[in-house]
């Protein structure tokens, strides 16, 4: 479950992007609670067209940030966003605690947040690949994972408390120290010990990762799949948020809820985490399985039973979204990784402003149970979806040896590249660091 630790420059980054992580979600937690019950009279489509500001570049920006993170130094790029992501925090807790932070100004910084993270999120998921061999790169992905998901059962539940206990402009502070958890690890990385990045001869663009995306049917129905949840399942903030003051809960409340949330999507990743490869049938079945637990979550009668019923919604969210993740990358020419993650995180994170405020919207016409059923429909078309493309794509068969078992052809990871030329690093690091060389696996 843990081989990717055997990597000394993938541990160093598990730890630092564990704090930071934690310090996303408190900041998250109270950037939603500011906007809910600070800023507006529990506005939940106010809540919705931040969460669009903030989700909406790397959809816009998408033809331009896969480029950067194929193109130039991960690991530089990583810390330019991360120390941009700290200034930002910084800002908004020095607004909000001199009490001049109005609701126009808190789009502007969740905008803010949206362009730096829009070039952070493609890096940051593509530098897995440098830091450990394509044979771990699936287990590393759902540790990441578990990373975040174990940050998300802590970071919610402290910044409710805090926003409570101190304000939520400290919360923002807080965060703001926890980035440099994550500039520390990425300075203290070796190097030399940083795979050599592939980097396409023909210079296509955004086009070359779109074509590629357009050429596999079972790269379309992960895309599809995560365009449907990304847009109607994943408003957890509108879900909890509104249902907790349904309840009669509070900020603590809210945060407890998104930290209960989390254990479910722990166990969800490190189940990943545990598979040999990622495969197509469990992101569809995931999808179901959302499906089906976001209609009992909203018929759920009290706080408690609501919150249980998210452990189970969690858990196939992030099964869903892991192994998303990591069939994207391991299934995919090397030379094109980072094009096709910025196409991947511009469908997951773009959804949203096209999702986020219709799930306000009706949260506010017609309640938050509401909501997250629309959340639960999409979850079961995406399933029908991907029923559908199994049945017909000509991948099942009969099992040779067993009568009434069936089979389904998936495409294998890729366990080494074609020769490529290497974007150095350094010149130590072109002088000790060996170029991969090989042919693809289909």
């Amino acid at each position: 479950m843990f081989r990717s630790f055997s990597n000394v420059n993938y541990r160093i980054w598990f730890g630092g992007a564990l704090v930071s992580n934690v310090g996303g979600w408190m900041q998250a937690t109270a950037q939603d609670w500011v906007v809910l019950t600070e800023l507006t009279n529990n506005d939940a489509a106010a809540m919705g067209a931040t969460m669009a500001l903030q989700f909406g570049p790397p959809l816009v920006l998408v033809s331009l940030t896969g480029w950067v993170a194929d193109r130039f130094d991960r690991r530089r790029i990583l810390l330019t966003t991360q120390t941009a992501l700290l200034a930002l925090a910084v800002a908004v807790g020095t607004l909000l605690l001199l009490g001049v932070m109005t609701l126009p100004m808190m789009f502007c910084f969740a905008a803010g947040f949206g362009v730096v993270n829009a070039f952070d999120a493609p890096a940051r998921q593509t530098f897995v690949s440098d830091m450990v061999s394509a044979s771990e790169t699936s287990n590393a992905v759902a540790l990441n994972s578990a990373s975040f998901n174990l940050a998300r059962m802590i970071g919610p539940a402290v910044g409710g408390l805090l926003i409570v206990a101190i304000g939520s402009g400290w919360v923002f502070i807080v965060n703001a120290a926890t980035f440099l958890a994550m500039i520390v690890a990425l300075m203290l990385m070796r190097r030399s010990q940083l795979a050599p990045r592939p980097k396409h001869r023909n210079r296509g663009g955004l086009a070359a990762g779109f074509r590629y995306v357009w050429g596999r049917s079972d790269l379309r129905v992960v895309f599809v799949t995560v365009f449907l949840i990304g847009a109607f399942g994943m408003n957890f903030p509108i879900f909890a948020s509104t249902m907790a003051i349904e309840f009669g809960a509070g900020a603590d409340g809210y945060g407890i809820l998104s930290s209960i949330l989390a254990i479910g999507s722990l166990t969800g990743a490190l189940l990943a985490a545990r598979r040999d490869r990622a495969r197509v049938r469990v992101v569809i079945f995931a999808a179901g399985g959302f499906g089906v637990f976001a209609f009992v979550s909203a018929a759920m009668p009290t706080y408690a039973a609501y919150a249980v019923t998210l452990m189970f919604t969690g858990f196939t969210i992030v099964t869903l979204l892991t192994t998303a993740n990591g069939y994207v990358q391991t299934t995919t020419d090397p030379a094109l990784r980072g094009r096709v993650l910025a196409l991947y995180m511009a469908v997951i994170m773009g959804a949203t402003p096209i999702g986020a405020p219709i799930a306000g919207w009706v949260a506010d016409t017609f309640g938050p149970r509401t909501a997250i059923m629309l959340g639960g429909v999409a979850g079961l078309v995406a399933c029908a979806i991907g029923v559908t493309w199994v049945l017909t794509s000509g991948r099942l068969h009969r099992d040779e040896n067993r009568r009434f078992l069936m089979t389904l052809d998936e495409t294998r990871p890729l366990s080494v590249i074609d020769e490529v030329d290497p974007v150095e690093f350094s010149d130590e690091a072109a002088a000790t660091t060996p170029i991969r060389t090989a042919k693809k696996s289909g």
